[in-house]
């Protein structure tokens, strides 16, 4: 175990990025104490429940690294100030959504959480203590975050006429986690990234990390190229879904099969074969957000063209979407009036309960629009999420919950395909044929199912890209 004066970490922000990532700094560093503080306590309940099935983080393998070190060494609760006081180091890992209104509305990160969490920090904090950004940032935040605390600091001083000796380094250490792999990632890390401006604090923080990863996978940057890093870093990735998607509705009019195009072009040593599925588009917390941000920071620095660029990225993941919804008006004949339709998938992708930008939402609001009846099965969504992602005030009386998959295709006649779910390619297909309206439809937007045994028993069926 890599020695190290780090004996109390505290991370603010109990989400997707800031529980699954403590809780494995807690099982792999037995010797630091890690607690986990967020403002929602409905959050924290649920991170401290006895039934693990109720973790507000769905992620393989997580629930079994709760259970080891819950207790332990790892502690969720709503003792922000407390936590802040006792912290050698903290991190930073609130939600940083999208300004929706005023300055750079639709596209600058809205940083509302982490100047609260900065104005915390500073009233609290005692000693020497190292600020990592954790949440996804524009460039040049660290300057933000240093002038709260430093400003705050003279503040708190003055106010109470003594020296408090605080003093703050920080330090940029960006995810780049994968949900629904998310544990083995934290595990086995393409790299680490940690960007900062002193050395001492870049190797206290890479100290951490040396417990389980090696060094060479430790990479050190300055502030700025760790921030920009992590945007381009998504962007590059998405850029490569919304290519594959663009390239698969040229399949579909030419008679070429997507999947034979992505693997042809994935055996090039120099292109590589990820990120090359084509679906119905990316969604998550990141993708969008981090390239409109990219966009805005672009159009703030008067490089237009660049701007243009990243931003009809995004633009193609829209255009996907409703192209995947016009093509099943089209094949139900033109309308969805007094049709129910089972939409199987509402997570953005497989092995999450994250809805958070998933194309299911848009493909759905769309279909609703025309009046379709939707039936929705996520194994892991509940149905309070979907209700709250698809406005059900509007569309309540043509929004069906079901509790399986069978329960959502019986009477409907069509079943779309939006998320890669095991469990949907392992289904009675064909019951779920006799059990639909004919002529009974499969839209499969994941291509995930075996597109001629569904002809054999019946089904029409399209598939994205062929």
């Amino acid at each position: 175990m890599v020695s190290s004066n780090i004996k109390n970490i505290c991370c603010i922000g109990a989400g997707y990025v800031g529980g699954p990532t403590m809780s494995i700094i807690a099982l792999k560093c037995p010797n630091i104490t890690v607690n986990v503080v967020d403002i929602n306590s409905n959050r924290i309940k649920a991170w401290n429940s006895e039934n693990l099935a109720d973790l507000p983080v769905f992620e393989p393998g997580l629930d079994d690294v709760i259970r080891k070190c819950r207790g332990r060494n790892l502690y969720f609760s709503t003792s922000v100030e407390d936590s802040i006081a006792m912290a050698d180091i903290i991190f930073i890992s609130v939600n940083t959504p999208t300004k929706e209104t005023g300055l750079g509305a639709g596209f600058a990160s809205d940083l509302k959480w982490i100047e609260s969490s900065a104005r915390t920090i500073a009233k609290f904090a005692k000693g020497h203590t190292i600020v990592v950004e954790k949440s996804t940032l524009p460039v040049k935040t660290a300057e933000t975050i240093k002038k709260i605390l430093y400003s705050l600091q003279d503040f708190e001083e003055e106010k109470n006429n003594n020296n408090l000796q605080k003093t703050f380094s920080i330090v940029s250490n960006p995810e780049f986690l994968s949900e629904g792999t998310a544990i083995n990632d934290l595990l086995n890390p393409d790299r680490v990234l940690i960007g900062g401006e002193d050395n001492d604090s870049i190797d206290k923080v890479s100290s951490i990390y040396n417990n389980w990863i090696a060094s060479n996978k430790i990479i050190t940057t300055n502030l700025w190229s760790s921030e920009l890093s992590k945007l381009v870093a998504n962007a590059f990735l998405a850029q490569r879904i919304s290519s594959i998607n663009a390239i698969s509705s040229l399949c579909e009019s030419t008679g070429a099969n997507i999947q034979e195009v992505a693997m042809a072009i994935g055996s090039d040593s120099r292109i590589g074969n990820k990120f090359l599925n084509s679906g119905p588009g990316f969604g998550g917390s990141c993708f969008k957000k981090d390239i409109l941000n990219l966009v805005y920071l672009c159009r703030y620095y008067g490089l237009n063209e660049v701007a243009d660029y990243w931003e009809a990225v995004v633009k193609i993941n829209s255009w996907q979407q409703k192209r995947i919804s016009s093509i099943i008006v089209k094949n139900l004949f033109g309308t969805l009036a007094n049709k129910k339709l089972a939409i199987l998938g509402f997570s953005f992708k497989a092995d999450t309960n994250d809805t958070r930008e998933s194309p299911s939402i848009n493909i759905s609001q769309d279909l609703l629009q025309e009046g379709a009846q939707l039936a929705f099965y996520d194994p892991r969504v509940k149905k309070e999420q979907i209700l709250k992602e698809l406005n059900s005030e509007k569309y309540g009386e043509n929004i069906q919950i079901c509790k399986t998959a069978i329960d959502a295709a019986t009477g409907a006649d069509a079943v779309i395909i939006l998320t890669d779910w095991k469990e949907f390619l392992e289904l009675n297909w064909s019951f779920i044929y006799k059990s639909m309206r004919k002529p009974s439809w499969i839209f499969d937007a994941r291509i995930c199912l075996d597109n001629s045994y569904l002809k054999d028993l019946g089904f029409n069926v399209w598939t994205l890209g062929s």
